[in-house]
Parts: C-alpha cells; sequence; structure tokens
C-alpha cells in the first residue's frame, strides 16, 4: 500500500468540469500566480469567487472552464 508523505500530493491532471475549485489546484492551470487572480478577480477581468464559508473561498468550474475558452488556453 502507497502512502503520501508531506512532499507529495495527489493532483488531478485536469480541472474538474463541474463544482468549486480552490485557489491551490487553480494555479496549477491557470498561468497566473495567486496575487493575480485575486487582483483580476476584483477587477473583473477573471471569475469571481464564491465564499463558501469563512476559511473557504473557491471558483465555480464551470465558469474557469468558460474562461479559459475565451482567453484560448483550452480547459
Amino acid at each position: 500500500m502507497a502512502t503520501l508523505n508531506k512532499t507529495q500530493s495527489e493532483q488531478p491532471e485536469a480541472l474538474p468540469k463541474t463544482g468549486y475549485i480552490r485557489l491551490a489546484l487553480l494555479i496549477t492551470f491557470i498561468p497566473f500566480s495567486k496575487s493575480t487572480i485575486w487582483r483580476k478577480s476584483r477587477a473583473g477581468t477573471f471569475p469571481k469567487p464564491v465564499k463558501i464559508s469563512d476559511n473557504i473561498t473557491a471558483w465555480k468550474a464551470e465558469e474557469i472552464h468558460a474562461w479559459m475558452n475565451e482567453k484560448g488556453l483550452g480547459a
């Protein structure tokens, strides 16, 4: 049985098509830093995040895919 240590993590090979995507996963597929994603979200040039709880913010997967297709990044 394989186990993961703290330096390993399981990242999906593609963004989920539905549901919510948190920032840590999002930055592995979008060519922006965390700061740039937040700045573009505030400016309205990137999808707005959804506040799920006090400590959890995520983006709707469908909106991220639509944005990526619009920008030619292919989701």
